[in-house]
Order: structure tokens, then C-alpha cells, then sequence
């Protein structure tokens, strides 16, 4: 094996895999052969970019013998199955953190690789920075002097806590989310400093998931290590960044930035109390200095081929690959023995926690079948729920088309129905829909190619159309968007009669594909009879909304936010509730078939306007800055000419000026049609907006 290319494979096709696969191509000695993933079409859109073979079972990818290692990247709760079973098939395993679910599960998953001979990581990316390799070599030479204290920070937003979805691992138990986030902070406190000794567990910011099933946001952890006091503090709740290791020596205070790869020490020196203070932050600021030039130079030179993120992945790869390929001891950050180590302290911190705590609600027990008449297909999302809820509200049942069994409605057993059925199966689709009257298709998909957005959105709203003729369903609701308007000239008012632009190629991917699914599903209308009604909702706000909404501007972090434009334009903001009641109106109104609603609320706010209101209403400012248009799609016009000629990407567009004017909603619209034709009703009190749009969203998570 010394002497040729290890052969990987990557088992799961999610958000993640494609971080491993970039690394892995910048690994030496290491050949990515094959991709497996339950779901075709994800493993074939990952694999068709690598030129690797596809596997939907990892048996068949262990027979096949076209690779010596995996990478486990599926959820958690299968990482311990998946990996007995790939080394007792003679492969190395590295497992996404968290390895598994217990320290006596990784504890197996280590004998096993002993076993059979075989080598097995965990994949604790952060400690294969460069900064982190610097601190380590520092503290073993003593430069810091005695380090008494350590912290570590993961102070990150987590906005599925606020927003959905509901349904995924992190949130299906109170302890997923020190299991998902606990082995960043404890890997670096193991590896420097030994196993921690726990010593208390400390739980705050509580928010309920439906059903009342509470989680806490931030956690606490009070430890010893090696004669070192450790803490490590979790807050998922809206805060500024703040990802970082600090140790505190007799000699020195380093502070580990580990979301950017910095590295700054804080010492004393010899000056006279004058000069003293000046020359510390002097040398503080020649080090901030220092450390942002290098990250930005070594990023421009990549092509952003080597963000912090890219490094962490490519610097873990580089350990570990190297010392199989040169048959050296695991690296022991990277080995099976610390991965022990680091699930154990885990384990330890969930003792200190009361039981009562770490259970999930109880689901609301069932007392009969539902018997569904209205199919909700986007569920989960933050408008598929609302839209569940309102129709349940109106004593109607729901089938709710999911991804798994795992749905946002453990209150609504009686009332509603959670189906998990691929998009891309039309005859599951047609069975599911067996009973259903009125089906409301809530599904998107963000691709990066055209080919993609026709295959994975447009292809999907077609096929959930023609399964909606086959099973006989009497009305199809499609959400479409007002993005896909040319919203560039503030003399154009918008209604639904002023069509799409003829030519989509130079309009965001989003704006484009959705417009070409409304283009294919009309015709459908004309030529068959398809019972359709189009939906564009306008900036979604209120309860479950996400704080940092796009709609509004560029964001950069909780903090700061880059509004389209100069933010002083009226914005078509809508109340979720609104838009649930709507399309509820458009699956009933029998003039409705044919026609298409824009949803957009009574003019109320600016982009300025609305900062202003969170700030007057939550006492918090964000930091607003306004954009200017034109350097806006100057600059990504540079971006998309070294994606296309220097990473030789294929399939992009690029966004007409118009485009990026489009974001700043520049053309008022107006949303008489819906008012007068179903009798939709908006919020016309601009303080009762606010206090729904800001005073109950819960936006900061407390």
C-alpha cells in the first residue's frame, strides 16, 4: 500500500460528503473510487462530478472491493452498524463526528478495527488545522508557561432549534446536541490535556420544539484535565461567532480562532508601565494583522480552495493518510483510542445532567387514524408547517409528504399523517395520493447547474404533477416566487399579469428554475386539464421564521447585514399566517383552477424600516450597511469567470445586473387579485404586523 493510491469511498451523498470529497482530492496518495447512498439520485449527483462508481448498499460497495477505506458520513445514529460492518469487510473507517452514540459503542467500533486489523478515525476536523498544530507545539515547548485554564467556545447559531426542521437526529433528543457538537470542543481538551474528569453540567436558554418538547441552547461544562480547569461552553441561540480555543499560561494568553485559523498569544513584556500597555497591543495588532493577511492570501491563491473549513478537512486527510500510507502509528488525534476518550467525557457530561432533561417529550397519544383529504408535500418546512397547522385548524386531516418517519407534528397524531416517499418515485407518489383532494407542492430545490435545477426541481414538479393526474386529485397548489419577477425598475408596479422575462438564462438559479417549474406546469394546465393554482409568496416573516433572512440582504453572522440596495424601498413582507390562510383559500376557491396569487402584506416596512422595528421591539441593533447594486454583480461577475476558466466549473450562469437589482425588490407590487378574487385577508395594522413579524418570532432564540 506504500506505494500506490489509497482507494476511498464515501458512504453517504448529504451536505457534508462534499467537503470530504473536495479534501480527499487534495490528499497525496489517496483516489476517490466509489460513492454510496441509499438514495440514487443524491449518490449519482455526487459521484457523476467525482467519475466514480455508485453503490446503494454498503454490502454491495464492500464486495465490489473497489476500496481500501471509507468515509462514514451518514446520520449518527447509524455510524456504529455501518462501520463493524465496513471493517469487519477489511476497510478503514474514518465516522464523521459524532462516531456513534455512546462511548460503549465506539468502544466496540475500536475492537472491532483491532480485530480485523484495520484502522478506524474519527473525523475531528478542527484539530487538522495549521493554527491548532502551532498551539500544540507551543504548549509542548513550554512557551506559554504553566496553563491553568482552558476554554473552548462553539458559539453558534443552530437555527433548526427556531425553524425546523424538526424531523432531523439533532433535535429528535435533548443529548443529539452535545453529541453533535460536544466532540469539537472535547477533542481539542483530550488531546491536549488527557482524559477531563467532569466535575458539572450547567443547561440554559430553553426553547420548545412543537408538541412542547423542550431543548436547552446553552450548555456549560465545567472539567479538570491534566491539572488544568476546563470549561467548555455551547450557545445555539443568535450570537456572534465565536469558535475558539483559549489557554490561559503563567507566560502567555493564546487564543485559537478556530472557525477562521488564526492564532493570536497575548504576553507581557519588560517596558515601564508607560510602554507597556502600547507595546502589548502593538504586538496584539501586528499578530491580528499577520494572521488576516495570510488566511486572506492563502484564500485568493486557492481560490477559496483552502477556507478554514477546506484546510481543517485537507490537514485531517494529510495526518491520517500519511501514516496509513507509510504504515506509522495513527496520529493521535486522529485515532480510535481518543475517539474512546472523547465519548466517554461526553457520556460523563450527560450523568450530570437530571434524566428528566434529556428525555423528549412524550408524542400526544394517538386515538384514531387520520384520514387525510389534503396532502401538504414540503411539510416540514417553515411554510409547509404553518400551512399544516392552519388546516388542521379548519378540522381537516393531512398527509405529509417527508424525507423519513420523523415530522414536526408530535401534537397531531389524530390529525396528521407523516408519509416518507421519494420525489423522484412517481408510482409512490400516485399511492400516497390515493384519497387526497388537494395537494399543495411546497418542494424547492437549490441547485448549482441548470442540468441540475431541471432534473432535481423542475423534473420534480412535473413528476409530482402527473402522479396528481394518475391518482385523480382534484387541485394542485404550486408555491412558485416572486423572485423570479424582473423587480429592477421602481416604476414597474407587479401583478400577475406582468409576465416572466422570455429569457431566464441570465436570472439567478432559483428565480429561473422556478419559473421554468410554473412555465411546464401550466402547459400541462392548457394540454391536459391539470386542476393547477400558482402561489408566490413574498419575504415570509413571523413565528419559526429564521432571523438572518436572505430576502433582505447579505448577512454576516447574527450581527451585521448587508441590505439589497439602500433599504429604504417598501418591502413585500407577508405574516406566515397570511400565507397559510391563503393557500388554504386557493385548495378551495372553485374560480382558482388556472390562476396565479402573489401573497404579498399591506405595504408596511423598509428594509431599513423593519432593522429599525427589531431594534425599537427587541432592544438589539444590527449592524446595517445598505449594497450597492452594481458593485454587487460586478463583483460576482470576477467570481463566475474563475469558477467557469480557473476551476473549470461547468453548467453556471451568471446573474444580469437586473438580476441583482431584482433582489432589492425595486417595483412595488400590488396584491389586489387575491383580496378581491378568494378574499384573502392580510394584516393591515402595521404595529399588530410588527408584533407578529418581530415581537413573537422569537428571532434571537430568547
Amino acid at each position: 500500500m506504500a506505494s500506490s493510491k489509497i482507494r476511498v469511498g464515501l458512504i453517504g451523498a448529504g451536505y457534508i460528503a462534499s467537503w470530504h470529497a473536495d479534501a480527499l482530492r487534495a490528499t497525496d496518495g489517496v483516489e476517490i473510487t466509489a460513492v454510496c447512498d441509499p438514495s440514487s439520485a443524491a449518490a449519482r449527483s455526487l459521484a457523476d462530478g467525482l467519475g466514480v462508481q455508485v453503490f446503494a448498499d454498503v454490502s454491495d460497495l464492500i464486495e465490489a472491493r473497489v476500496c481500501d477505506a471509507v468515509h462514514i458520513l451518514t446520520p449518527p445514529h447509524l455510524h456504529h452498524t455501518l462501520a463493524i460492518q465496513c471493517l469487519k469487510g477489511g476497510l478503514h473507517v474514518l465516522v464523521e463526528k459524532p462516531v456513534a452514540t455512546s462511548a460503549e459503542e465506539t468502544s466496540e467500533i475500536e475492537a472491532v478495527a483491532r480485530e480485523n486489523g484495520v484502522r478506524f478515525h474519527p473525523g475531528h476536523n478542527f484539530m487538522g488545522l495549521p493554527s491548532y498544530e502551532r498551539l500544540k507545539a507551543m504548549l509542548t515547548k513550554g512557551e506559554l508557561g504553566r496553563v491553568s485554564v482552558a476554554e473552548v467556545h462553539w458559539c453558534l447559531p443552530l437555527a433548526p432549534l427556531r425553524s425546523g426542521p424538526f424531523g432531523i437526529w439533532l433535535l429528535r433528543e435533548p443529548k443529539n446536541l452535545l453529541l453533535e457538537l460536544g466532540p469539537h470542543l472535547m477533542g481539542f481538551i483530550v488531546d491536549l490535556f488527557g482524559a477531563p474528569d467532569i466535575q458539572s453540567v450547567h443547561l440554559s436558554k430553553p426553547v420548545d420544539l412543537p408538541g412542547e418538547d423542550t431543548r436547552h441552547q446553552a450548555w456549560r461544562i465545567m472539567a479538570q484535565a491534566g491539572g488544568v480547569d476546563v470549561s467548555l461552553t455551547i450557545s445555539m441561540v443568535e450570537t456572534i461567532d465565536d469558535r475558539s480555543l483559549t489557554l490561559r499560561g503563567s507566560s502567555g494568553r493564546a487564543r485559537l480562532d478556530f472557525a477562521a485559523d488564526t492564532l493570536v498569544v497575548e504576553r507581557e513584556n519588560a517596558s515601564d508601565l508607560v510602554l507597556n500597555p502600547l507595546r502589548k497591543q502593538l504586538d496584539l495588532s501586528w499578530q491580528h494583522l499577520c494572521e488576516g493577511v495570510g488566511n486572506t492570501l492563502t484564500q485568493v491563491a486557492s481560490l477559496n480552495r483552502k477556507s478554514p473549513y477546506a484546510l481543517s478537512f485537507q490537514g485531517m486527510n494529510a495526518a491520517i493518510y500519511d501514516a496509513l500510507r507509510s504504515g506509522k502509528t495513527p496520529d493521535d488525534r486522529f485515532s480510535g483510542a481518543s475517539a474512546v476518550t472523547v465519548m466517554t467525557a461526553l457520556d460523563q457530561a450527560l450523568e450530570h445532567i437530571p434524566s428528566a432533561l434529556l428525555k423528549p417529550a412524550e408524542p400526544k397519544k394517538k386515538t384514531r387514524d387520520p384520514k387525510p383529504t389534503a396532502m401538504v408535500i414540503g411539510g416540514t418546512g417553515f411554510i409547509g408547517r404553518a400551512l399544516t397547522r392552519a388546516l388542521v385548524a379548519k378540522g381537516q386531516d393531512v398527509r405529509v409528504l417527508s424525507r423519513g418517519r420523523f415530522g414536526p407534528f408530535p401534537d397531531l397524531p389524530d390529525e396528521v399523517e407523516t408519509v416518507g416517499v421519494s420525489l423522484y418515485d412517481k408510482a409512490a407518489l400516485v399511492e400516497a395520493m390515493q384519497g387526497i383532494d388537494v395537494v399543495y407542492n411546497l418542494a424547492r430545490s437549490l441547485e448549482g447547474t441548470w442540468e441540475e435545477a431541471l432534473e432535481h426541481d423542475v423534473g420534480v414538479a412535473v413528476r409530482i404533477a402527473e402522479a396528481c393526474q394518475e391518482a385523480g386529485v382534484k387541485r394542485l397548489v404550486y408555491t412558485g416566487t416572486i423572485a423570479s419577477y424582473d423587480m429592477s425598475s421602481p416604476l414597474q408596479k407587479i401583478t400577475e399579469d406582468v409576465p416572466f422575462p422570455d429569457d431566464m438564462s441570465d436570472r439567478n438559479m432559483y428565480a429561473r428554475s422556478k419559473a421554468e417549474c410554473e412555465k411546464r406546469l401550466m402547459e400541462m394546465h392548457r394540454r391536459d386539464g391539470l386542476p393547477l393554482v400558482i402561489a408566490r409568496p413574498g419575504i415570509v416573516v413571523g413565528h419559526g421564521g429564521p432571523l438572518q433572512h436572505w430576502g433582505i440582504g447579505r448577512w454576516h453572522g447574527a450581527g451585521a447585514v448587508r441590505i439589497w440596495g439602500n433599504g429604504l424601498n417598501i418591502l413585500p413582507f407577508v405574516l406566515i399566517d397570511d400565507v397559510a390562510d391563503g393557500l388554504i383559500l386557493m385548495g378551495e376557491h372553485p374560480d382558482a383552477v388556472g390562476q396565479s396569487y402573489n401573497l404579498i402584506g399591506e405595504p408596511m416596512l423598509s428594509g431599513q424600516g423593519y432593522f429599525d422595528a427589531i431594534h425599537k421591539s427587541l432592544a438589539a441593533r444590527i449592524r446595517v450597511s445598505t449594497g450597492n447594486l452594481t458593485l454587487f454583480w460586478a463583483a460576482d461577475a470576477v467570481k463566475h469567470v474563475l469558477k467557469v476558466y480557473a476551476l473549470r466549473r461547468r453548467g453556471l450562469t451568471r446573474p444580469s445586473l437586473a438580476d441583482w437589482k431584482s433582489r432589492a425588490h425595486l417595483s412595488p407590487f400590488v396584491n389586489t387579485k387575491p383580496k378581491q378574487e378568494l378574499g384573502w385577508k392580510p394584516e393591515t395594522d402595521k404595529a399588530k404586523f410588527i408584533e407578529e413579524a418581530i415581537g413573537k418570532a422569537n428571532l434571537f432564540g430568547f
